[in-house]
């Protein structure tokens, strides 16, 4: 079975930094899109990052320019460097991944197969 697991959330303040750490496992070769969502108190769940297997990567306008999503292919880590981050970033974060080649951090949840339990990264 697959399995995703996310580390690395925590408090900060405004202006700091964390890098979150999604470990995937369970996998026949690497996954063809993973991608990062957040989701707050009382918000929908929404994508900010994608990384297909080809190297491909996109943002949310949200977070352009404070994230950098990156993938460590030979142990199957992949991360979400932040920085400056905001009290809007609060949120759990969400590791997840897709067989689709098409796939972006704008996909709907739905499309994405495997979910982490989420990591809780808060900022005040």
């Amino acid at each position: 079975d697959v399995q995703l697991v996310e580390s690395g959330g925590g408090s900060v303040q405004p202006g700091g930094s964390l890098r979150l750490s999604c470990a995937a496992s369970g996998y026949t070769g690497n996954p063809v899109c993973m991608a990062w969502f957040r989701q707050a108190p009382g918000k929908y769940r929404e994508g900010i990052a994608h990384l297909l297997n080809n190297g491909d990567e996109g943002y949310a306008d949200s977070v352009k320019g404070r994230i950098t999503i990156s993938k460590d292919n030979a142990n199957n880590v992949l991360y979400l460097q932040m920085r400056n981050l905001q009290p809007e970033d609060t949120a759990m974060y969400y590791c997840a991944t897709s067989s689709r080649s098409d796939c972006t951090w704008n996909l709907v949840p739905s499309a994405y197969k495997s979910w982490g339990q989420g990591t809780q990264v808060t900022v005040s």
